[in-house]
């Protein structure tokens, strides 16, 4: 006989890894075999199965026989007259029985039957008559099924449902490692992105290098961690991605699961919560086993901020039992249970890193911040060439000019932009994407989609000198932006449009080109008040405009020498370097209104000077407005007869 306990072949190779768990452990114990996966179609087509085996269950042993429906006069009298009825019982008026030989009564043959009697009938002689006819009487219908008929028939459906949920949870116990049915909800749902099918690297991630730069170390140790640790360095346990939405964290943390060539596991922080209290920390655990199994690895876990919010139990009544600080508190005590060994970088997403738990941000878990910042105008040319790979291009398509007429966009606008421009051109028709198309494209995403509207001539007039206000203004005023498009065209929610963008992406704003900005955005209303007399309701976003760049001005940059140099915005704190600001006083805020009204009440008259010197530049645009709806920059300037050269800022007009 074979020696049973004789320890495994070590030439047998080991088993493949699973695409869950990682690489299995090789035991000397009999694998189990592998479960079916569930689906509910497999459900159904057992309950199905089941409801089958238990109909032809009955079928057999409790077999239906056929009972017909008989006339109460002549059928059912003349049958008990002629001797054939054998015996009958009744329920109100309802009579069943069973005939001593078939009788046949409209094409149906059986034995047993039923009638109704009617309620003028003599009961007595009915009595009479069954009891000359000796037909027996009895107390139960004829026929009633037995116990184990009436059994099968009322909990044969029930014990098979029973007995298949019993089967099926048992079998979820098993799946879930002993950890009951609920173990289920306790595994881990992120997903898993082997290194051979990981396609994204670096070359795929332009505009944020200073991003790149950083991470360039995760990627070195991942590839090679010996070179570090000979000189004692320890990577860090988490990388934290901190920017706008759209910037590109989750596709830079790919790109440094595909330079390393490791295994990524992806999930949201949403995932992590459930009702059930418990079951984030429970899959936070089963997570970091997968990586460890797996390791070298990468967890990323996105919108880090749904679940690492600063704990505070009072505010929400619920304590250290809530089931977001729970799961906060497993991710943090997994990241300290690293040991200097493990090869598993964590990298958290978010775009509220100042609402961050600071656990989180300590030394020992995400303690390097990267900050993804919104591209230049070079870093928007280099994401619009990664978007532009397989689109094809007119001649006329000049990706440096759309980079600077698309300031603060980031990744996710350069992409929509340019798979806008595609379907726009598919619908125009075109073998290559035009710039027409890329320059449609981008007055839908920024100005909004044209409205078919009709509207009198007289509002077409207004609108017109409306927008020719906020032109003129922009064209002759220094620091303000350069012009690049008026329209009178209805879109989104505007009856008219006057866009202006820098030739330089911005990063500071002088108060000169703040004061610019906010005598822009007053040239429709004046324009309005001078031409006609009176105002409209037209001037509702260029108010809220001004007010908060004035506001702005006064409470938060310091540009008002009566309130001086102090923030009076009420701000939360972010960070050491931005600690916020409390309340001010009544007082103060009195102060900061009277400050705001006289910044803007002084810019309104400039306004309204500069525009009555340049009426007939004024009208002229408008003119031109109507006859051709929307101007591009050259047209408009020209119709305007103002040079496009205009003043730099700060030198006098």
């Amino acid at each position: 006989m074979a020696d049973q306990s004789r320890p495994p072949d070590p030439r047998t190779p080991p088993p493949p890894p699973d695409p869950k768990r990682g690489n299995l452990r090789v035991s000397g114990a009999r694998p189990k075999p592998p479960m079916l996966p569930w689906s509910p179609r497999r459900f159904f087509l057992i309950l199905l199965i089941l409801l089958v085996v238990n109909w032809a269950i009955v079928a057999v042993f409790a077999p239906a026989e056929p009972r017909i429906r008989v006339p109460y006069t002549p059928t059912f009298l003349a049958q008990v007259r002629d001797g054939n009825v054998k015996e009958i019982s009744s329920t109100a008026e309802t009579v069943k029985g069973e005939f001593d030989s078939e009788v046949t009564y409209q094409g149906e043959k059986a034995k047993k039957f039923e009638t109704e009697i009617p309620t003028f009938a003599d009961e007595n002689e009915l009595a009479n008559l069954l009891e000359r006819q000796d037909v027996v009487v009895n107390a139960n219908p004829p026929g009633d099924r037995s116990l184990l008929e009436t059994l099968l028939f009322s909990f044969g459906p029930t014990i098979l449902l029973v007995a298949l949920f019993i089967f099926l949870f048992r079998r979820a116990a098993a799946g879930a490692g002993g950890g009951g049915v609920l173990g289920q909800f306790g595994r881990s749902r992120a997903r898993r992105v082997e290194a051979s099918t990981q396609t994204v690297t670096f070359d795929d991630v332009a505009g944020i290098d200073e991003a790149k730069e950083e991470l360039a170390e995760v990627v070195g140790f991942l590839r090679n961690p010996d070179r570090y640790r000979r000189l004692g360095a320890r990577i860090p346990r988490g990388v934290l991605l901190a920017g706008s939405p759209g910037t590109g964290k989750t596709l830079l943390a790919r790109a440094v699961a595909g330079e390393a060539g490791v295994p990524f596991f992806s999930a949201s922080a949403s995932e992590f919560i459930e009702a059930i209290v418990g079951i984030g920390a429970s899959r936070v655990r089963d997570l970091f086993e997968q990586a460890k199994e797996a390791a070298p690895a990468i967890v990323f876990i996105d919108e880090l901020d749904a679940i690492g919010g600063a704990r505070g139990g009072g505010a929400r009544g619920l304590g250290g039992h809530d089931e977001r600080e729970q799961t906060l508190n497993q991710i943090l005590t997994e990241m300290d249970g690293f040991d200097s060994n493990a090869d598993v970088i964590v990298i958290g997403a978010t775009n509220r890193a100042d609402v961050l738990d600071p656990a989180l941000l300590r030394p020992g878990r995400f303690d390097r911040r990267v900050v993804v910042q919104a591209p230049d105008s070079k870093g928007r040319q280099a994401i619009l060439k990664v978007h532009t790979r397989s689109v094809p291009l007119g001649d006329d398509v000049d990706l440096s000019q759309i980079a600077q007429s698309t300031p603060g966009m980031v990744g996710a606008d350069l992409a929509n932009l340019v798979n806008e421009a595609a379907l726009l051109a598919a619908r125009r028709n075109h073998a290559r994407v035009q710039l027409s198309d890329f320059t449609d494209a981008l007055e839908r995403i920024t100005l909004g989609a044209e409205r078919k509207i009709v509207l009198t001539e007289a509002d077409r007039r207004r609108i017109a000198h409306h927008e020719g206000g906020h032109a003129i203004v922009g064209m002759l005023t220094p620091g303000a932006d350069p012009v690049r498009k008026v329209s009178i065209i209805p879109r989104g929610q505007a009856l008219g449009v006057t866009l202006s963008t820098p030739d330089d992406d911005r990063l500071n704003y002088s108060e000169e080109q703040l004061r610019a900005r906010i005598r822009v955005a007053l040239g429709g209303r004046v324009a309005e008040e001078l031409v006609y007399g009176d105002t409209t309701t037209g001037a509702e976003s260029d108010i809220q405009q001004v007010t908060a760049i004035a506001r702005g001005m006064v409470e938060r940059w310091g540009m008002s020498e009566r309130v001086g140099f102090v923030s009076v915005a009420p701000r939360p704190g972010q960070g050491m370097l931005l600690p916020g600001a409390e309340p001010a006083s009544e007082a103060t805020q009195e102060l900061v209104d009277v400050e705001v009204r006289r910044i803007v009440d002084g810019e309104h008259d400039a306004v309204r000077e500069l525009v009555s010197e340049n009426r007939d530049r004024l009208d002229a645009l408008a003119d031109a407005l109507l006859e051709h709806e929307t101007l591009d920059q050259a047209d408009a300037y020209a119709a305007a007869g103002i040079e496009r050269e205009r003043v730099p800022a700060g030198a006098p007009s």
